[in-house]
């Protein structure tokens, strides 16, 4: 058993090293805004406030044309979340390609571990538009099983004012390009509705994404080594990134040294007894 101790202390101590050594530094000035902004992207933004309700009561209607309600995806597992529109020519398509390759790198499967809801901005957007996207995304995905876990949604001006102002995600229409501007990221939804994580971009990491979700299930998901790397790890909300924790790891070094100099020692003490009882031995 203080075999099995000892070596688990020198793999924790690995793993803390490894920890370490994947942090990524991250430029100052990500998650800023510029100074200037052109007409056509004023009072456009994705500020999602933390621990942020969304609206449980808001009414839309999913890919096949049913009537739902957002608390019907909150409950039991933690639901990522996207706000795009399907008729968009480029940046939307990407952000769902984005969150489909990500959570294709993930174990985790929609419908069983977690939900994915995509919620349209457009209210002239259809439901056959919304089932052609989730038609694709499935494709995309490879695994038909989770269809269950996908959800594309569509609304009126009212349920989608509810739930984009409650994740401070700010569009604008213009009428000369027919185009909506729009910032472009996901967010992490607890089980009961609420902004625990988010990302910014059209790319997600796999590590980021598969964190987010075992940190908004409540460890409920996730094996012993993501509990450990959330150790590792913490979130930076004005970075919308997880980077490595130095002065956990410190402290976990440090703690891991002394159970390792103590290992060493009682081990050094076992050999030396059983030396001089062989010696003893001998000499009888």
């Amino acid at each position: 058993m203080q075999r099995v101790r000892y070596i688990f202390g020198i793999a924790a101590l690995l793993l803390a090293a490894s920890c370490a050594l994947q942090a990524q530094t991250v430029p100052s000035n990500v998650g800023s805004s510029a100074a200037a902004l052109p007409p056509a992207l004023q009072n456009v933004g994705f500020e999602p406030p933390l621990n942020g309700q969304l609206p449980p009561d808001a009414h839309f209607r999913d890919e096949s044309g049913r009537d739902v309600l957002l608390r019907e995806f909150f409950g039991q597992k933690p639901v990522v979340l996207a706000f795009v529109y399907y008729s968009c020519p480029m940046l939307c398509d990407e952000i769902q390609r984005g969150v489909v390759g990500t959570l294709r790198m993930l174990s985790f499967n929609p419908g069983r571990d977690y939900e994915v809801v995509f919620i349209s901005f457009d209210p002239h957007d259809t439901t056959e538009m919304a089932a052609e996207k989730k038609k694709v995304a499935l494709e995309r995905f490879h695994r038909p099983e989770t269809v269950s876990g996908w959800h594309f949604l569509t609304g009126s001006e009212e349920s989608i004012e509810a739930a984009t102002r409650a994740a401070n995600f700010r569009f604008r229409y213009d009428a000369k390009s027919k185009l909506f501007a729009h910032a472009s990221g996901v967010m992490i939804l607890t089980p009961g509705g609420r902004i625990s994580r988010y990302f910014y971009g059209v790319e997600y990491p796999g590590r980021d994404m598969r964190l987010g979700l075992v940190d908004a299930s409540a460890g409920k998901i996730g094996s012993p080594i993501d509990h450990v790397l959330l150790f590792c790890y913490h979130y930076d909300p004005s970075s919308a990134k997880y980077s490595a924790s130095i002065l956990r790891i410190i402290r976990l070094g440090g703690i891991l040294t002394i159970l390792l100099l103590i290992g060493g020692i009682w081990i050094s003490r076992r050999r030396d007894l059983r030396a001089a009882r062989s010696n003893l031995q001998g000499a009888h």
